[in-house]
Parts: structure tokens; C-alpha cells; sequence
């Protein structure tokens, strides 16, 4: 497949353009102009571009790319590491940002909702990126964080009493702790992200609105990896999601 024909399909399917973002979307670095093997991640780490060479890919598809505002624009170090593997080896790089957060069924939230059995029923904050809906069936917050630690493989963070419970919840993988007011204006049980702040802790046990940190990285896992299988079946290429261990 052609780059430029990938990149207007991501492009098309996932339409940046409508987002106002903290870096670039869509081709971030460009390589050979074919693509037969992609490698997904969450992030563009040098661990997962050497997974990527090793494996002989054409093209490296994230949702942490590179570029982000307020960076120094400096190609040293670390940057000029990741991005010399890159050009070496021709691969491009691809990333979506927010368009692979909100995108209605590849999406983090999305993926996340079909993960747990939740059912949307709209959405709030800025640019509609917080998914608001229901649970599958009424539980108590220590039956969801136990059945979200199993699934997820690690133990949220939650503060609230265990004994609440949950129906209505609001989600926003990732770094969304601060949607966290307006789900409690939204009349929630629960809310679930990927992070949490100290002022967070106050604002769950004032509202008793429960909150639940179950990890930037594990809650954005399925967004990308739900993308390189819809590309291996729609094209026939060869996509890799590649899980690397992040305890965040």
C-alpha cells in the first residue's frame, strides 16, 4: 500500500482536522513511500521504534507521537535518537492524538466502553473527548475496580466507598483527571481515567462521587491496537500492536 493512501485513510477515517490538539496529527516523520508492515503502540518510545526495525516494518502507528506544544524543538538527545532510528531505516511515523481518543468505535474511550460492557449515552468536556453512559449491570466500586483490575491486568487507584453504587459512569482514558468536575455535575456514580491528581482525592471524597485512576497507559492501549486490526482486515497488511510495560 501506497503512504500516501494510508495516511488519507487515517486521515479520513479519524479526521484530525475537527481537533484542536497539542501536536500534529496524522504522518509526523515520513519514510519509503510503501507499506506492507506496521507496528502499533501506545507511544513512540525507542523501544518500540527497535521493535519495529528488528521486525522490518515500513511504518510505526502511535497515539503518543512526537512534537508536542511547548517542547524544545531541538533535535538532541533523545529526540535525535528516536528520530535517527526513523530515517535510517526509512519507517514513517504516524500518530493521532485526540482523534484516537474520541473516534466513536476505534477509539480509547470507545474501545475501553466495549471492554467493560459500558453503554454510552453521550458526551461532555472539551471537544466532546468524555464519554458518558452506564454500566452493564448495577455493582458496588469494589465490584467494578475488581473487575477492571482483572481485565486491565493492574489494580486502580480509587478513592470513594467501596460500597457505593455504581450505575451511571463517565470515562476519559488517559491524563483526563481534570473532566472530573463536570462529571460529578453530570450526576455520576463513578468516573474512570487514566491518572489522577491531589486535588482529585478532594473532589471525590467532597462529592463522594467515586474516581478511579486505572492508568494513562493501560486505559490507551486499545485504541491503537483496535486500529492496525481494522487496517490488517480492510488492506491485508501485516500490523503488529505492540504491548510494551508501562506502569503509569
Amino acid at each position: 500500500m501506497k503512504l500516501e493512501e494510508l495516511t488519507r485513510y487515517l486521515d479520513e477515517l479519524l479526521q484530525p482536522s475537527k481537533f484542536r490538539d497539542y501536536c500534529p496529527n496524522g504522518l509526523q516523520v515520513e519514510g519509503c513511500d510503501h507499506v506492507e508492515r506496521i507496528v502499533a503502540g501506545v507511544t513512540a518510545s525507542q523501544a518500540l521504534l527497535d521493535y519495529a526495525v528488528a521486525e522490518g516494518a515500513q511504518a510505526v502507528l502511535v497515539h503518543h507521537g512526537y512534537f508536542w506544544k511547548g517542547e524544545d524543538g531541538r533535535i538532541t538527545g533523545i529526540r535525535r535518537k528516536r528520530l535517527r532510528a526513523l530515517l535510517r531505516n526509512d519507517i514513517s511515523l504516524l500518530a493521532y492524538h485526540l482523534p484516537l481518543d474520541a473516534h466513536p468505535e476505534l477509539g480509547n474511550n470507545a474501545q475501553l466502553a466495549a471492554l467493560f460492557g459500558w453503554t454510552a449515552e453521550g458526551r461532555f468536556g472539551d471537544q466532546d473527548i468524555a464519554w458518558l453512559g452506564r454500566v452493564d449491570a448495577p455493582c458496588s466500586l469494589a465490584e467494578l475496580r475488581a473487575g477492571m483490575a482483572a481485565t486491565l491486568g493492574r489494580q486502580p487507584l480509587s478513592i470513594g466507598d467501596d460500597g457505593r453504587r455504581v450505575e451511571r459512569i463517565a470515562w476519559c482514558t488517559g491524563g483526563a483527571q481534570g473532566y472530573f468536575e463536570q462529571a460529578i455535575a453530570l450526576g455520576v456514580d463513578a468516573f474512570v481515567s487514566g491518572e489522577i491528581s491531589e486535588q482529585t482525592v478532594h473532589l471525590a471524597r467532597e462529592s463522594g462521587v467515586a474516581y478511579l485512576a486505572a492508568g494513562h497507559h493501560a486505559t490507551e492501549r486499545y485504541g491503537a491496537k483496535a486500529l492496525t486490526a481494522h487496517l490488517a482486515e480492510r488492506f491485508g497488511l501485516d500490523c503488529r500492536f505492540v504491548d510494551l510495560d508501562n506502569p503509569v
